[in-house]
């Protein structure tokens, strides 16, 4: 299968199923959206999807809760406090397929470069330097995510207590970039294409990335809610295959040349192909002159990656608690195969191609 900028799909005529609304961000990692839709992979197994671009995640989250959107691209650690009800009323969410792993990294600010910083290390000299006055702000996309382990980890590498030496913060993805730029911030965690753009227009440069670290990788998982798969099994599986199949495309090396033109539409991250390409080509720009080869900066398939294992969600949920996300004592014994459904995921394969099947 492939994609050619400006053509349309042409699919067979079916009966669809009722629309459904499936949010996602501006993020380079939404591309298994983007595809499905110019693909016709949606009509393709029989349903018609709203996509409905949020602007942040805590929209994504409420707008999943009151069935405003029937199901959205999340971060894996927000099934965890959406079904605890953490920041927020509490609702039995669930996910039978993984998106997407790794695809983030940390950007500093150029003028912590010109204060010496170059690693975690030099970091904590500069925090240390600072007592007294304004601590360091870094961002992060939201509370439980994996962006907050990746800080955390990275910072305490460095001998710096991400609780008590810096200040931490919420900040939606697209408003990191104007928020580094103002001075707002010192620096950010973020999912791509902001990292790149920050590099791109000299205001920042990239220390480390989610796949230069031993975390687990999971990223992106698509979220619904218990109610919308006991009303709705036929569609959610439906849904999940059409997806499969796009995340499979956007893992062929032949196809990563046109994903950035088509994820540089109005429709989806409405950024430039050039700010979108180089974490997708696998060759990271960090600044500074600094190119890194990563081919697996985004990985959407390969290595089983879609399967929402209980070992998986077993292995996050550990990592959460470890970084004070989450208690131990509030946490059902069965949590992680209450919100990873294998069983739903090995249905929706059955409506696949052998070859996606068997890859």
């Amino acid at each position: 299968m492939s994609f050619v900028p400006g053509t349309a799909v042409t699919t067979k005529s079916i009966r669809r199923s009722p629309r459904l609304r499936v949010g996602f961000l501006a993020l380079t990692d939404a591309a298994p959206f983007a595809v499905a839709q110019e693909l016709g992979l949606f009509q393709k197994h029989g349903i018609e999807v709203e996509l409905s671009r949020e602007v942040g995640w805590a929209t994504i989250r409420e707008k999943i809760i009151y069935g405003e959107l029937d199901a959205a691209q999340c971060l894996a650690p927000m099934l965890w406090s959406t079904f605890l009800g953490i920041d927020s009323v509490a609702c039995r969410v669930l996910s039978g397929l993984i998106l997407s792993m790794r695809g983030n990294a940390l950007t500093l600010s150029n003028r912590l470069w010109d204060a010496g910083v170059r690693d975690a290390v030099t970091l904590r000299d500069e925090a240390r330097r600072r007592v007294g006055e304004r601590k360091l702000t870094l961002g992060v996309v939201f509370t439980h995510s994996s962006h907050n382990l990746l800080l955390r980890s990275w910072l305490k590498s460095g001998g710096i207590n991400p609780d008590r030496d810096v200040r931490i913060v919420v900040v939606p993805p697209a408003q990191m970039f104007r928020n580094l730029s103002a001075g707002t911030i010192d620096g950010y965690c973020s999912g791509e294409p902001w990292n790149t753009a920050a590099v791109e227009a000299g205001i920042g440069w990239c220390p480390t990335w989610s796949a230069a670290h031993s975390l687990s990788p999971i990223e992106k998982v698509l979220m619904v809610t218990e109610r919308f798969v006991e009303s709705n099994p036929a569609e959610h599986q439906k849904l999940i295959a059409a997806l499969l199949e796009a995340c499979a495309w956007c893992d062929e090396l032949k196809n990563r040349e046109a994903l950035p033109e088509l994820l540089s539409s109005r429709n989806y991250l409405q950024q430039s192909a050039e700010v979108i390409r180089p974490s997708l080509s696998g060759h990271f720009a960090c600044g500074y002159g600094k190119i890194e080869y990563v081919p697996g900066f985004h990985v959407f398939h390969a290595d089983n990656a879609n399967a929402p294992t209980a070992q998986k969600a077993e292995r996050l949920q550990k990592e959460l608690r470890e970084a004070g996300l989450l208690e131990s004592a509030s946490l059902p014994l069965d949590l992680p195969r209450q919100l990873f459904r294998e069983d739903i995921y090995a249905s929706a394969m059955q409506m696949l191609p052998h070859e996606l099947v068997s890859s």
